[in-house]
């Protein structure tokens, strides 16, 4: 019923930007929460950024004051806007997303399909 589909990522050397962005697609009502995890080889995955649906932000401390995520609701789009980056910061990143989906209160959540970051030093 909704689609996640990322854009963005890539190479990047240490000290770089990059920037992801996340555009839902479907029977939307409006946005709950959309935000990004992402997971690294052999680790959990983990919450890097959440933009909550009264408009509030979530952050992991390890982006605090690098990471920037912010949200076009109109294009029920969320970015991810990633400055100084570190060869830590790599990982696969996932875009989460959890909706209304109708006004009966349906609600649909999901991933999109992840995109690799790489920062090297």
């Amino acid at each position: 019923q909704v689609q996640l589909v990322n854009s963005g990522g890539g190479l990047v050397h240490a000290g770089g930007s990059l920037r992801l962005s996340c555009a839902a697609s479907g029977s939307i009502v409006s946005i709950n929460a959309m935000g990004w995890y992402r997971q690294a080889p052999g680790k959990q995955r983990e919450l890097v950024a959440m933009s909550t649906g009264d408009g509030g932000t979530i952050y992991a401390d390890f982006v605090k004051g690098r990471f920037t995520i912010s949200r076009d609701n109109a294009k029920n789009t969320v970015f991810l806007q990633m400055n100084g980056l570190k060869p830590e910061d790599t990982a696969v990143y996932y875009c989460d997303g959890d909706f209304l989906i109708d006004h009966d209160g349906s609600t649909w959540t999901g991933w999109g399909q992840g995109t690799q970051v790489t920062v090297f030093s």
